[in-house]
């Protein structure tokens, strides 16, 4: 019997003969049936019926998930900011981001309350979003985060990151003084959306809730804003906003930013930023009405 190996030199080249590729060489032809003999078909096994059960069984199980996932948002988040966000209500991560909240709360003391998380959707209407300011994760402290970016509730004494947005304000904004508290809602009725990237948080452990499916929510709202909304003043202090604002249209928004107003960082430049002011200017060259930061 002749081997494989005998067979291929039987196509070998003559002594001086100069071998060619040639995709109709006996052997090259074998290796290709043999392949294709190999290969899947192409047609699938399953009848029609059967893909068509498949399908509505998918869907079913689509809406299934979107049935628990609408069950789990806090009915305080509607009006327009439910109908833009609507899509990531329905996907799986948005499912197990509420579990797991409900699971911390549970077994710990998280903030803000459960009715205060969305309260940056209760302030304006979508579409009359002006100005962005972004954050990183609500205080963590008793009484302070109720769903809006460095703002306190009142009587909670401001922390010493607003306090540095005071004293910028009151040398950039003419007849600005300090309110005497930290509550910034007066902001967020104007239009000035203060969101955090994480929205809950553990008591007294920062960064507790990170990494958790709350980043790609907000990423979404960012993303809505971005892509349908004209001549927003998007205001990203510190590192980690500038991070999370870096697909900005800045050819359909305007962008400021500068070091986070901590105190660690606060004067590296942000004393001095202007940003209140410069904000101000830019919505009034696209014929919006300008943000009155004394209205607290």
């Amino acid at each position: 019997m002749i081997g494989q190996k005998s067979l291929l030199s039987f196509f070998a080249p003559l002594p001086g003969e100069k071998r060619t590729r040639s995709s109709n060489s006996p052997a090259r032809e074998a290796c290709k049936r043999s392949k294709a003999d190999e290969a899947p078909p192409s047609w699938s096994p399953l009848t029609p019926e059967q893909l068509e059960r498949i399908r509505k069984n998918k869907e079913a199980a689509r809406q299934r998930l979107a049935a628990r996932t609408a069950n789990l948002i806090p009915p305080d988040l509607t009006g327009s900011w439910r109908v833009a966000l609507a899509e990531e209500f329905s996907k799986p991560y948005f499912a197990e981001l509420m579990a797991f909240v409900t699971r911390e709360r549970s077994h710990y003391t998280v903030y803000p309350p459960a009715q205060q998380v969305f309260t940056w959707t209760q302030m304006c209407d979508i579409h009359n979003v002006k100005v962005i300011i972004l954050g990183q994760d609500p205080y963590h402290g008793p009484g302070q985060a109720h769903g809006l970016c460095f703002s306190v509730q009142r009587p909670v004494p401001p922390p010493p990151s607003l306090e540095n947005i005071y004293k910028e304000l009151s040398t950039d904004i003419k007849g600005f003084s300090h309110p005497g508290h930290g509550d910034l809602t007066g902001w967020a009725k104007q239009g000035v959306l203060l969101l955090n990237a994480v929205l809950t948080v553990r008591m007294h452990q920062p960064n507790s809730h990170k990494d958790r499916g709350w980043e790609q929510f907000t990423d979404a709202v960012v993303s809505w804003l971005n892509k349908n909304l004209e001549g927003l003043v998007f205001i990203l202090w510190g590192a980690y906003a500038q991070k999370k604002g870096s697909s900005i249209d800045r050819k359909r928004h305007h962008v400021l930013q500068t070091v986070h107003p901590s105190p660690l960082s606060v004067h590296r430049g942000f004393f001095g930023c202007k940003h209140f002011s410069k904000a101000n200017e830019l919505l009034e060259k696209s014929g919006k009405k300008p943000i009155d930061w004394g209205a607290l």
